[in-house]
């Protein structure tokens, strides 16, 4: 290490510091207590001195009837997740960059960026005041057509949809910044070479504007698959309900149910070991996978 050019440079690291310090205390020291997915924890006698009990725990959730549903439902909101929400921004981020008007590109944005501000809870009551097959107003434009609404909210059939479509429209606008800033940093002269080539606009987004994003949509995808397996658990357990369980039943609910609800901490952690485990095994694969492909990867 070279000591001189850090002294040299102090201020630099002062400013590091805090950042420093916020992952060390809120990220790597709470991996202490993932012992506790080893042992039968009891408060009474803190994390060290709790007995050891080996794989129990992941043993019993390995066993449970509810095993295949968690997994099931988890993948299956974070694989429709992906499949739409992921895209969406691309898109986005590719026709804003078309707009030539500066105040209707703003007004998009501003439009688009706004749900990414409200809180999730406020998002879940205004899909349960939209959707309310009763009073809500898409069950009142149904009505008025002569159709009996849809009970989307207490069908498991219609959860995971809901789901992913409220989560695309609070964050595809927010989303595709990331994407405009890759398309900002592509070379003018390169469109201007092109149009006198006579390329048409969809030619110049298909060569030169998909191309010139591409390795940051490498690299956003990695993330997201590496987090496959996360699925946020405010929004479902919000959304959740005893007619919707079947298809709501997730990692993250069942996690909360069992470690904070029913007191079972280390069956809690260890579920929520075995949730994070798959979601680095993910992130490791999909990472080499790119740089087999000789694109861009996170290391």
């Amino acid at each position: 290490m070279n000591w001189k050019a850090i002294a040299k440079n102090y201020e630099l690291y002062l400013f590091l510091l805090p950042a420093l310090a916020y992952f060390l205390l809120f990220h790597y020291w709470p991996m202490y207590g993932l012992q506790i997915a080893f042992k039968d924890f009891l408060p009474s006698r803190g994390i060290l001195d709790s007995p050891w009990v080996g794989f129990k725990h992941f043993s019993e959730f390995f066993d449970s009837y509810l095993f295949w549903q968690l997994m099931r439902n988890t993948l299956e909101l974070s694989l429709y997740s992906l499949a739409v929400g992921f895209p969406v921004p691309i898109v986005l981020a590719l026709m804003m960059n078309e707009v030539r008007g500066a105040r209707f590109k703003k007004t998009v944005q501003t439009v688009t960026y706004a749900p990414h501000f409200i809180s999730t809870v406020v998002i879940v009551s205004m899909i349960v005041f939209f959707l309310s097959p009763q009073t809500g107003l898409v069950g009142q434009i149904v009505a008025a057509f002569g159709k009996d609404p849809v009970p989307f909210l207490s069908s498991p059939a219609w959860f995971k949809t809901v789901y992913v479509l409220s989560g695309v429209w609070q964050h595809a606008g927010w989303s595709s910044i990331i994407y405009l800033a890759a398309l900002a940093g592509i070379d003018p002269q390169t469109h201007e070479a092109a149009v006198i080539d006579g390329a048409s606009r969809f030619q110049r987004i298909l060569h030169i504007n998909i191309p010139g994003i591409f390795p940051t949509i490498v690299i956003l995808l990695i993330l997201d698959v590496g987090n496959l397996m996360a699925v946020g658990f405010e929004k479902v357990y919000l959304m959740q309900n005893p007619l919707n369980l079947d298809s709501s039943n997730i990692i993250a609910t069942y996690v909360y149910k069992r470690g904070i609800q029913e007191a079972q901490y280390s069956f809690a952690a260890a579920v929520g070991l075995f949730n994070s485990a798959i979601n680095f095994i993910l992130l490791l694969t999909v990472n080499r996978i790119a740089r087999g492909l000789k694109q861009n990867s996170l290391w």
